[in-house]
Protein backbone atom coordinates (compact mmCIF):
# COMPACT_ATOMS: atom_id res chain seq x y z
CA UNK A 1 0.00 0.00 0.00
CA UNK A 2 1.08 3.57 -0.87
CA UNK A 3 1.00 6.60 1.32
CA UNK A 4 -1.89 6.79 3.73
CA UNK A 5 -3.78 3.39 2.12
CA UNK A 6 -3.67 4.37 -0.99
CA UNK A 7 -2.60 1.68 -3.34
CA UNK A 8 0.46 1.95 -5.37
CA UNK A 9 -0.07 1.55 -8.87
CA UNK A 10 1.34 3.08 -12.07
CA UNK A 11 -2.08 4.18 -13.17
CA UNK A 12 -2.49 7.03 -10.16
CA UNK A 13 -0.21 9.58 -8.37
CA UNK A 14 -1.45 10.82 -4.73
CA UNK A 15 -2.02 14.47 -4.01
CA UNK A 16 -2.93 16.81 -1.70
CA UNK A 17 -4.99 20.15 -1.56
CA UNK A 18 -5.08 22.63 1.52
CA UNK A 19 -8.43 24.36 1.50
CA UNK A 20 -10.37 26.47 3.58
CA UNK A 21 -14.24 25.92 4.85
CA UNK A 22 -15.61 27.25 1.93
CA UNK A 23 -14.15 24.93 -0.50
CA UNK A 24 -14.42 22.21 1.59
CA UNK A 25 -18.41 22.59 1.47
CA UNK A 26 -18.39 22.57 -2.30
CA UNK A 27 -16.10 19.47 -2.20
CA UNK A 28 -18.54 17.77 -0.20
CA UNK A 29 -21.62 19.05 -2.36
CA UNK A 30 -19.89 16.80 -5.11
CA UNK A 31 -19.80 13.89 -3.61
CA UNK A 32 -16.05 14.23 -2.48
CA UNK A 33 -15.41 13.51 -6.31
CA UNK A 34 -14.41 17.17 -7.68
CA UNK A 35 -12.67 20.58 -6.53
CA UNK A 36 -14.99 23.41 -7.48
CA UNK A 37 -14.05 25.87 -10.60
CA UNK A 38 -11.30 28.65 -9.79
CA UNK A 39 -13.02 31.92 -8.74
CA UNK A 40 -12.56 34.82 -11.78
CA UNK A 41 -9.33 35.79 -9.97
CA UNK A 42 -7.78 32.39 -9.67
CA UNK A 43 -5.87 31.31 -12.87
CA UNK A 44 -4.84 28.01 -11.74
CA UNK A 45 -5.34 25.34 -9.22
CA UNK A 46 -2.55 24.32 -6.90
CA UNK A 47 -2.23 20.53 -6.11
CA UNK A 48 0.93 19.78 -4.08
CA UNK A 49 2.83 16.98 -3.74
CA UNK A 50 4.27 16.83 -0.61
CA UNK A 51 2.12 15.51 2.22
CA UNK A 52 3.92 18.02 4.61
CA UNK A 53 3.49 21.02 2.68
CA UNK A 54 -0.02 20.85 2.13
CA UNK A 55 -0.23 20.47 6.52
CA UNK A 56 1.82 23.96 6.52
CA UNK A 57 -0.51 25.20 4.05
CA UNK A 58 -3.44 24.23 5.73
CA UNK A 59 -2.16 25.11 9.30
CA UNK A 60 -0.10 28.87 8.45
CA UNK A 61 -2.53 30.17 5.70
CA UNK A 62 -6.19 28.49 5.36
CA UNK A 63 -6.49 28.77 8.90
CA UNK A 64 -5.67 31.85 9.60
CA UNK A 65 -7.17 33.48 6.57
CA UNK A 66 -10.33 35.49 7.08
CA UNK A 67 -12.34 33.56 4.55
CA UNK A 68 -11.53 30.33 5.49
CA UNK A 69 -13.65 30.37 8.96
CA UNK A 70 -10.87 30.00 10.76
CA UNK A 71 -10.35 26.39 9.58
CA UNK A 72 -7.81 24.76 7.72
CA UNK A 73 -8.21 21.35 5.98
CA UNK A 74 -6.46 19.02 4.00
CA UNK A 75 -7.18 16.84 1.47
CA UNK A 76 -5.97 13.96 -0.17
CA UNK A 77 -6.58 12.06 -3.37
CA UNK A 78 -5.55 10.47 -6.22
CA UNK A 79 -5.22 11.26 -10.47
CA UNK A 80 -4.52 9.46 -13.39
CA UNK A 81 -0.59 9.21 -13.93
CA UNK A 82 -1.24 9.98 -17.79
CA UNK A 83 -3.64 13.06 -17.23
CA UNK A 84 -1.32 14.64 -14.88
CA UNK A 85 2.02 14.05 -17.12
CA UNK A 86 0.56 16.56 -19.36
CA UNK A 87 1.78 19.38 -16.36
CA UNK A 88 4.89 20.12 -14.94
CA UNK A 89 5.70 20.35 -11.22
CA UNK A 90 6.80 23.80 -9.56
CA UNK A 91 8.72 24.70 -6.67
CA UNK A 92 7.28 27.27 -4.40
CA UNK A 93 10.02 27.79 -2.87
CA UNK A 94 12.00 24.81 -1.93
CA UNK A 95 12.12 20.85 -3.46
CA UNK A 96 9.44 20.36 -0.31
CA UNK A 97 7.38 22.50 -1.78
CA UNK A 98 6.36 21.36 -4.58
CA UNK A 99 2.89 21.97 -6.57
CA UNK A 100 1.26 21.72 -9.92
CA UNK A 101 -0.18 24.67 -11.68
CA UNK A 102 -3.49 23.37 -13.29
CA UNK A 103 -4.96 26.28 -15.72
CA UNK A 104 -8.41 26.77 -14.54
CA UNK A 105 -9.89 26.08 -18.15
CA UNK A 106 -8.48 22.84 -17.00
CA UNK A 107 -9.95 22.01 -13.92
CA UNK A 108 -12.82 19.84 -15.10
CA UNK A 109 -11.34 17.34 -17.22
CA UNK A 110 -8.77 16.93 -14.13
CA UNK A 111 -11.64 16.35 -12.19
CA UNK A 112 -12.69 13.76 -14.30
CA UNK A 113 -8.88 12.39 -14.11
CA UNK A 114 -9.59 11.66 -10.39
CA UNK A 115 -9.77 8.11 -8.85
CA UNK A 116 -12.34 7.71 -6.16
CA UNK A 117 -12.85 10.28 -3.82
CA UNK A 118 -11.31 13.39 -2.22
CA UNK A 119 -10.37 12.27 0.86
CA UNK A 120 -10.29 14.87 4.02
CA UNK A 121 -7.13 13.71 6.46
CA UNK A 122 -6.56 16.95 8.34
CA UNK A 123 -8.21 19.54 10.04
CA UNK A 124 -6.49 22.61 11.80
CA UNK A 125 -8.07 25.27 14.03
CA UNK A 126 -7.29 28.78 14.30
CA UNK A 127 -4.58 29.62 16.90
CA UNK A 128 -6.16 31.45 19.91
CA UNK A 129 -5.13 34.92 20.00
Amino acid sequence: MGEMGYPDTEDGVVLYRPVGTEELKLIEASGFRAFPPRLEHQAFFYPVVQAEYAHEIAKRWNADHPTSGGTGFVTRFCVRADHLSKYQVHLAGGIGRQEYWIPAADLAEFNRNIIGRIDVVAKYERAPQ
